[in-house]
């Protein structure tokens, strides 16, 4: 997909999710970005709850992401695109990575 480089899964996907902030919304000025990660996280967990495959395919910050997907979906600009979600059944299953690093974990202080 020449929009997004990771987004080859879309093609086989049953759906995608695109994820956006609206700049007007009072509760959401200035942390619009923040309600959308975290929207985003909860679309992900939920799927994985029903058995589905999720994957994030991140839109913001990148500018040249942004743009493309509001030309594609017609959205105005006070609809920021924030992320794509890819959602179907698993093609492949992959081991969980161990992506805890020891030295970054800090106990009373730092």
């Amino acid at each position: 997909m020449s929009v997004h480089p990771y987004a080859s899964m879309l093609s086989g996907a049953a759906l995608a999710i695109l994820v956006c902030g609206d700049e007007t919304l009072e509760l959401s000025r200035g942390y619009w970005s923040v309600d959308c990660a975290a929207a985003t996280q909860n679309i992900l967990l939920a799927a994985h709850a029903v058995g589905l495959g999720a994957v994030w395919l991140g839109v913001y910050p990148r500018e040249e992401r942004q743009e493309a997907i509001r030309e594609i979906f017609g959205l105005p600009s006070y609809i920021h695109p924030f992320s794509l979600v890819s959602l179907g059944h698993p093609a492949e299953e992959k081991p969980l990575p161990d992506r805890v690093k020891e030295d970054r974990v800090h106990w009373d202080n730092w």
